[in-house]
């Protein structure tokens, strides 16, 4: 068992903020198993690599022998985390959190040991909760503290709505640390306000106040907006293999150090010699190491080769996805070139097809031949393999 200060060394590595260290440092030399709590709300189905990040520091506190405590927030997803934010976030209906939270676990077990954590749904809390209950919770803080916040401040400085629910939510996160006695809660750097009121509430209620570390954000494939469902920049951990190696060949070279230090075990040595070397390098290691994560050594071998089967030695990858055309769509032996990328999906429109054509993006065949212009026809049999870019598909004629 690694010392007390051993411990603090390895928790506090690429935090972003610890409120407050001498106290971690006193809670670790206690020796007992600290209850580390983290929150996640079911606003969507897919779990992404933005909360890997302090997933992956929930999961060193349990490799450390400590209580990981994951709250679900059934009640709090209903109401919509104001951190962050510069206008209100919509809260979900009870049905659309419950579909969304039926895959959670199974997506965070990817990266949590979800067999020795307690998992908490904070509805089994806040559904008990009566008048008097929330009018004692809302009597904890004042109007002032809470427009001390700074997304609350610049909507008041742009004259963009503030509702009333909102406030409500660091109260309610703050009171998950109540019920379960959390030592230290974790979560991003806009999220720290939320986690300080957790601090106020318990010591509120006599207990000891937890330790709030916060985690860096991590931005999403465009490498400028923090990594969302909303803003589509993500890579869900429950995307195939061959989805999640492509998103990140696509990121901008300035992110790769970003990646590294937040979605893997590599030392900061190791990553300035990864990045010393060739980008395109760096980033399919980087690529196969998040594959290797989520979908095991076998998936990262197979989308690597496929990779460079496709783009370095300009083959085809050996998985290939189909599709089909229906036999009314052809006519003498043939398809509209622009008929064939809709129907691949490679494009969502003719007209984003036709353009696709003009740019010289789309070919196929074993000679990957181009159509003359976008009013071309292609002769089609059972197998023909099209491409558009990176996207390959394999035809199947339908009856």
């Amino acid at each position: 068992m690694p010392t007390a200060d051993e411990q603090f060394a390895l928790l506090t590595r690429g935090a972003a903020h610890i409120e407050k260290a001498d106290e971690l440092r006193k809670k670790l030399a206690a020796g007992r198993p600290l209850r580390v709590k983290y929150g996640i709300d079911p606003t969507g189905f897919d779990v992404h690599l933005g909360h890997t990040v302090p997933l992956r520091k929930l999961r060193q506190f349990q490799e450390l022998g400590h209580t990981a405590v994951l709250i679900i927030g059934t009640a709090t997803a209903a109401v919509g985390d104001p951190s962050g934010r510069d206008s209100s976030r919509a809260g979900l209906t009870p049905e659309q959190i419950e579909k969304n939270a039926a895959t959670y676990l199974e997506q965070i077990a990817k990266v949590v040991d979800i067999t020795k954590a307690e998992v908490r749904p904070n509805a089994d809390w806040f559904n008990k909760f009566g008048f008097a209950d929330m009018l004692k919770l809302l009597g904890s803080t004042t109007v002032q503290r809470m427009l001390e916040r700074d997304d609350f401040s610049n909507r008041i400085k742009s004259g963009t709505p503030i509702y009333l629910h909102e406030c409500l939510y660091p109260l309610m996160q703050g009171w998950d640390s109540v019920e379960v006695r959390a030592d230290v809660e974790l979560g991003g750097t806009e999220q720290l306000y939320n986690l300080m009121v957790g601090r106020d509430l318990q010591r509120a209620a006599g207990q000891e106040p937890q330790v709030c570390l916060t985690m860096p954000i991590l931005r999403g494939t465009d490498g400028e907006k923090k990594m969302g469902k909303s803003v589509g920049n993500y890579v869900a951990l429950a995307e195939p293999a061959r989805e999640q190696f492509g998103k990140t060949m696509r990121i901008p070279d300035g992110l790769m150090r970003e990646w590294y230090t937040l979605l893997t075990d590599r030392t900061p040595g190791e990553i300035d010699a990864i990045l010393a070397g060739k980008p395109n390098e760096a980033k399919k290691a980087l690529g196969a190491e998040i594959v290797r994560q989520y979908h095991g050594a076998a998936a990262a071998e197979t989308v690597l080769a496929d990779w460079r089967k496709q783009f370095e030695e300009k083959g085809d990858p050996e998985a290939i996805a189909e599709f089909t055309v229906p036999a009314a769509e052809v006519a003498d032996g043939a398809v509209s070139a622009v008929k064939l990328i809709v129907l691949a999906k490679f494009c969502a429109s003719n007209g984003e097809a036709r353009r696709k054509i003009d740019e010289g993006a789309f070919n196929y065949g074993p000679d990957r031949t181009k159509p003359a212009d976008a009013k071309a026809a292609v002769p089609v049999a059972d197998g023909l393999v099209v491409r558009l870019g990176r996207k390959v598909a394999r035809l199947r004629l339908g009856s």
